[in-house]
């Protein structure tokens, strides 16, 4: 309410404003309520801010520099949303686009940088570290390197390795190198106790650690002086790289053949004869891997029939649902049908089990040998359902077909509940029989409806990789193909085939690339059927 001014100034003064509370709130009450919804705010967005500074600390150590200005500016954006008084629509929004920038854009964002890199478990790390592996794995025993009387020492769950060197105790793990043992007792050259440290002293406790003999003990901070390795337990040995970096040529060269190693621009060192040292590291190679999927014969040909099979799948999977579906949404809408909830009831049940098992369940059915199919329903055929090209195929339309008619009944009942009976009487009047009201009205009116629906399912079947990995493997396999793809595999499934299970190295870099061409296809067909879709609308 207004003030007056005191008389003779002819001013308002600043309207007050009074709190309202509800009748019978104590302010007091009031407050302390305020104050303690503060402190919950506080102890979760510290919960949250160690979250982030976590994050922070772990980006900054493995020095992702993207990732870390990321996690910055979410913290200050989280920080300044909770507590500031004017941004409270931004409490409700800031929550899921943190999720959806993680878990989405910076997934693709980071499988994008993939597809242009020859990232894989051969080139997975830096040129330094990949350096100091290949000197690492090269390592043998010099014919003139003296034996050590060697102790194998336990702490903390962690193996050692100690020796006596010109009658100074040395001792170090995988991730340390020697170095000198204080408190060491040493007995005829060999160290028999050690202050904080289980000796192992017997055959018994020898024999039980594991991977004893692969042990490898850094003989200092150079990667250059060695290892220090044992054969038995017992004695100890230095072994050193027969390879030699030479930084000033980026070269490599075997001490022992005289083979030189080139480093070349696809992350490796090879030989003149074509010889690749192991591991590589992880460069950039621009649009290599796109063009790998058309050029290289082990892959040009199987994508280009897993591509055909894709949208084959994809295409047959909606028809043979819908059409399945639809008639069933049809016979079971009629209201002289008796008993309408019970057999819809029952029609749901595949729907209601879970497809990976569904069609894990599937598989031992149509097994050539064993399955239910041949034995019993077809008396001892034997039909190669899923190891035959063509058939393997076919059985996997039939068995998507029991797994997703029931989807499509619903939807189908669903939307032909919600047509009017109105137009079917004028249209009765009219003279059109069952068959011409299908198809000038319910057809038009139901894929209005659906249409989306039926984009949908076939985006879904374009990438159901558990129904072809649970039911044939992608099989039967195409014979001498490293990635094991086969006849059955669609593009995702190809993706998890070169990323996971190839045969030898796995390659990401070109996985990622693969996805997104099934991004870009995805995107099209989407955007297509929804211009149609539109279309149908208007049309209606």
């Amino acid at each position: 309410m207004m003030q007056r001014s005191p008389a003779g100034t002819g001013a308002a003064t600043e309207p007050t404003v009074q709190a309202e509370l509800p009748p019978g709130r104590p302010i007091v009450s009031h407050a302390r309520d305020v104050r303690a919804g503060f402190f919950v705010k506080l102890a979760l967005m510290m919960l949250v801010d160690a979250f982030f500074v976590y994050g922070l600390v772990t980006s900054f150590v493995l020095a992702s520099w993207g990732i870390f200005a990321g996690l910055v500016a979410l913290t200050l954006v989280v920080n300044w949303v909770y507590f500031s008084r004017r941004t409270i629509p931004g409490k409700y929004l800031v929550p899921g686009l943190a999720f959806l920038l993680v878990f989405q854009v910076f997934v693709m964002a980071y499988t994008a940088f993939v597809a242009f890199t020859n990232y894989g478990t051969a080139h997975a790390i830096t040129r330094d570290q990949a350096i100091e592996r290949i000197l690492e794995y090269n390592e043998k025993e010099m014919p003139d390197t003296p034996t050590y009387d060697l102790t194998v020492l336990v702490k903390d769950g962690t193996t050692f390795l100690a020796i006596v060197d010109n009658g100074v105790p040395l001792a170090g793990s995988a991730d340390e190198p020697l170095a000198p043992l204080e408190g060491a007792t040493i007995d005829g050259g060999r160290i028999s106790a050690a202050d904080g440290f289980h000796v192992v002293s017997s055959l018994g406790e020898l024999a039980a650690i594991p991977d004893l003999v692969q042990v490898r003990v850094p003989w200092s901070d150079d990667v250059e002086d060695g290892s220090l390795r044992t054969p038995t337990g017992l004695i100890g040995i230095r072994a050193v790289s027969v390879m030699d970096f030479d930084a000033a040529t980026s070269t490599m060269t075997n001490t022992e053949t005289g083979v030189v190693y080139t480093e070349n621009d696809h992350g490796s060192f090879v030989a003149a004869d074509g010889t690749e040292l192991q591991p590589g590291w992880r460069v950039t190679v621009g649009f290599e891997n796109f063009g790998r999927v058309f050029t290289e014969s082990k892959l040009a040909a199987p994508f280009a029939k897993s591509l055909v099979w894709t949208f084959t799948f994809g295409l047959l999977s909606v028809l043979t649902t819908f059409a399945a579906g639809l008639l069933l949404a049809v016979t079971f809408n009629n209201v002289r049908m008796r008993s309408r909830a019970w057999y819809r009831a029952v029609l749901i049940l595949p729907y209601a089990f879970p497809g990976f098992l569904s069609a894990l369940i599937w598989a031992g059915m149509l097994n050539r040998t064993y399955g239910y199919v041949n034995n019993e329903l077809l008396g001892g055929a034997d039909i190669a359902w899923l190891t035959d090209p063509t058939m393997a195929k076919i059985s996997i339309i039939v068995v998507n077909l029991w797994l997703g008619f029931p989807y499509m009944f619903l939807i189908s009942t669903g939307a032909l509940q919600s047509i009017p009976s109105d137009i079917y009487e004028a249209a009765t009047i009219d003279g059109a029989g069952p068959f011409r009201s299908f198809r000038s009205l319910t057809l038009p009116l139901l894929l209005v409806a659906v249409t989306p629906l039926l984009i949908a399912s076939f985006a879904f079947n374009f990438n159901n990789f558990s129904l072809i990995y649970m039911l044939t493997g992608g099989g039967p396999t195409y014979i001498g193909n490293s990635f094991k793809l086969g006849h059955t595999d669609i593009l995702i499934s190809m993706v998890y085939k070169i990323a996971i299970d190839a045969q030898g190295t796995k390659d990401y870099g070109l996985a990622s690339a693969m996805s997104i061409f099934i991004f870009v296809i995805v995107g099209l067909v989407s955007y297509i059927g929804f211009r149609r879709t539109r279309q149908l609308e208007e049309l209606n």
